[in-house]
This record gives C-alpha cells, structure tokens and sequence, in this order.
C-alpha cells in the first residue's frame, strides 16, 4: 500500500514539474469576415471537383487529366504520403508487444578452480516480451501526431493536384491567347502586304508619293519583326505545359479558340466555407494538431514510464546430463527522470514553440485564403468589364479603318490616315484578345482560390 502511495506521489512531483500545459497564443486565431469586400454575398456552394470541365474544351480536360496522372510533383507528393503512413504505423506498433527471440550457442575451452582444462559446448534459446503499458498516453499521443502528420501529407498532396491542375489551365490559355495573338499579326500581315503592293504600283505609276510607300514599308516590317517574338513565345510555353504534363518538350494539342473558351460561372463561397474548401488549410489545420500531439507526448516524458517483461526458454550443454533445462523470469520496471541537466522540459517548451508556429502559420494560410479570392472575384469582375468595353472599341476602330481604306483608295485623303486607322486596330485586337486571356486567368486564379473542388477526407486511409 505504501509502495503505491508513493509511486503515485511521485508521478505527481514529477507532473508538477512540466508546469500547466501552454495555451495557443490569442493572436493566432482566426476569424471569417461575414461577407467579402464590396458587400458580396456568398453561398454554401460546391465547387465542382472537375471545375477545368466548365471551360468547355475537351482538349483542355484532357491534358489537364494527363498531367493529374503523370505529372512528377504529384508522384512526389503521393510518396511523402506514404512515408507518412509509414510512420504512423511505425508509431501504432510502439503500443503493441514487443516479442523477439534470441538464440546463442558455441563451444568453449577455460579453466576451472582447480586448474584442470574444461572444454564443452553449450546453446541457450529464448523468447522475450514486453510492453510498455503507456499509463500517461505517451506513445498514444506520440501516435496521434504521425496520424495528423498523414493527414496533412495526405491534403498536402491534394494541393498539388489543384496547383497543377490551375497551371496547365493557365499555361492553356495562355497558349491560346498568343496563338490569338499570332492570327492577328499575320492577318495584319497580309492585309498590310496588299496595301504595301497597291502603294508601289501607284508609286511606280507616279500616282503616288515615295513616302507613301516608304510608310508602308515600314509599317509592313514593324508588324513582320514581332511574328518570330510570339513563336519562340509559343515554343517556350509548350514545353513547359509538356514539363506540367510528364512530357518531353514538344508540341501541344490545341482544341477551342480564346474566344470560344467559355467564362465558367464562379460559384460564390461564404468566407469560412472557404477554410473548408482548400486543402492547404486543412494541412495546416492538421500540422497544428501534430504540433499539439507531439506537445503532449513531450511533457508526458515528464512522468514514469512502465514496462513489463516476460522471457522463457532453454539452456543447453555438454556438462549437464540430462534434458536441457528450462529457464524464465518476469519482471517489470519504472524509469521515472530524476535528473536529465533540464533536456526534457527543454523538448516540452521546444514542442510548445512548434505548436504556436503551426498555430500561426495556419492563420498566414487563412488570411491569404481570403485575400486570394478577394483578388480573384475583384479580377475576374472587373477584367469582364474591360473586356466588353475593348470589344465596342475594336468594333469602332474597324469601322474607322474600314472608312480610312475607302477614302484613300478613292483618293480622298492621304495614307497617313488610313495608317493611323490601321495601327488603332491592331492595337485594340491585341488588346481584347489579351484580357480575354486575361478574364479566363483569372477564372482559373479564382477556382483555385476557392478550392477547385477538392473534398477533405474524413479519415487517414490506413
């Protein structure tokens, strides 16, 4: 009785000395704002887990489902998931028995106390157990830990998926909107060559001036330099989609135009659903809960450790007639920490540290959460706006060099007008067909923000 009593007294000395468990800093919390900028109202919405879908080109979904299946970052990602597995199942089996068995034999030649040689061969067989009762949770919290480090693993690879599903979005579209971009220039091209051999005739007629034609050579080699520019651009940019997709550089299929890519309806999410929705959140969020499991599996090196043991077996030898003996004990033991030169609470208050990082580092997560949709449902808003206001412009501006073309073929005004009308619309052609790549960015921008579809699993697939 007295031996419990004080067994039990000094768990609790020892426990008295890890101090209170540490709290999470206040600052580290993390509040939803009720509602977005500018009075947006969000919805429990669902985004759809296929969202690359909804842009409507079956070329695009398929290269985005060819680089989910092979692209290396996620082969990268789905093998630090299963060293995480490993650990963890390295951490459960730290609960359960431990047998082993242990088998020694040779053959020996001494001298006994009445210095006569003794020669004789002897073997011993024997298995062991043991297991460590865990009466302060140690190894189970020690165990906890590997399990959220799984799941963080686990959604940390769905953040890949989602970063590489957006970037091949994004390099599509940005494919798309050079190859946009190359059409115009060598349709300008050739309208300018038209124009360029109408002018040289006129001149070689005396109709029309040198510098007429000197401008429209000029002009026709202004528009001819840019052409190599936006093929090494393409060039440049379909090898990286073939990097994102598993590929040798090399050419990438191409399906729906810029304008034909379809503007997907965002779905709207309130501010927490978003904390919901990304998986880099929930990795934090399961980070935290590692750092706080480890946190206690830390302080309970506080308090004794219990183990008990039990071996059996047999021992032969030459010098012993006779069936081989058997042998056994049982026994347990207490390691309670006396005194270590301050290294355990030095482990506790580094296991506490860890957790307010993890703690703090999930609040950066939110915060930019928020901000990132922010900027994404501002962009895609006001991009749209740009885009219809280009669109009038461009349909103004051909109009204008439509006039322009007329009245200087029919000779009533001078090339310098038609020129200018020219370059207007080239400019507004380029301009519309970059911010209609730049709205279809920003879509992709925006679905990534909210998630892309990704679900949170409920538990580790152990």
């Amino acid at each position: 009785m007295r031996g419990r009593l004080a067994a039990g007294g000094l768990a609790l000395l020892l426990s008295a000395c890890a101090g209170p468990r540490p709290m999470t800093p206040p600052a580290a919390e993390v509040a939803s704002p009720a509602q977005w900028r500018g009075g947006r109202q969000g919805a429990d919405a669902v985004v759809d887990a296929q969202w690359w879908r909804s842009f409507g080109d079956a070329t695009l979904s398929g290269l985005v489902e060819e680089a989910l299946a092979h692209n290396e970052d996620i082969e990268i990602a789905a093998a630090r998931v299963e060293e995480a597995r490993a650990q963890f199942a390295a951490a459960r089996g730290a609960r359960m028995p431990q047998v082993q068995g242990v088998a020694t034999g040779g053959r020996t030649r001494s001298v006994n106390a009445f210095g006569i040689d003794v020669e004789q061969w002897a073997s011993q067989g024997e298995a062991q157990a043991s297991f460590d009762i865990d009466l302060f949770g140690r190894l189970r919290a020690s165990a906890a830990a590997e399990k959220a480090r799984l799941l963080a693993s686990d959604y940390g690879r769905g953040t890949v998926r989602l970063a590489v599903a957006a970037g091949v979005v994004s390099g599509y579209v940005q494919l798309r909107t050079l190859d946009e971009r190359l059409t115009i220039l060598r349709c300008t091209l050739d309208a300018r060559a038209g124009t360029l051999k109408l002018i040289r005739r006129r001149a070689e007629a005396g109709y029309g001036s040198q510098l007429d034609l000197a401008q429209a050579e000029a002009e026709y080699e202004a528009t001819a330099q840019v052409i190599p520019t936006v093929d090494l651009a393409i060039a440049k940019l379909e090898n990286g989609i073939s990097i994102l997709l598993g590929r040798a550089p090399g050419p990438i299929a191409r399906g729906s135009t810029i304008t034909a890519l379809t503007i997907p309806a965002m779905p709207t999410l309130l501010p927490a659903s978003v904390l919901r929705q990304r998986p880099d959140i929930a990795s934090a969020e399961q980070r935290i809960v590692a750092a706080d499991r480890s946190l206690d599996a830390a302080r309970a090196a506080f308090l004794p450790d219990i183990k008990l043991s039990a071996s059996g077996g047999f021992v032969a030898s030459s010098l012993l007639p006779g069936d081989p003996p058997s042998i056994f004990s049982l026994g347990g033991s207490v390691l309670a920490p006396i005194f270590n030169g301050g290294r355990i609470r030095a482990g506790a208050e580094g296991a506490a540290a860890r957790r307010d990082q993890a703690a703090f580092a999930y609040r950066r997560a939110a915060l930019t959460a928020f901000r990132e949709v922010e900027d994404g449902m501002a962009s895609v808003e006001r991009l749209g706006e740009q885009e219809e206001v280009l669109a009038r412009q461009q349909a103004a501006l051909l109009r204008v060099q439509q006039l322009a073309s007329r009245r200087y073929r029919e000779g009533y005004s001078p090339y310098l007008e038609q020129l200018d009308a020219e370059r207007g619309l080239l400019s507004a052609q380029l301009s519309l067909s970059q911010s209609r790549g730049d709205h279809l960015l920003a879509s992709t921008a925006l679905f990534q923000a909210l998630g892309g579809g990704w679900r949170r699993s409920e538990k580790a697939r152990e």
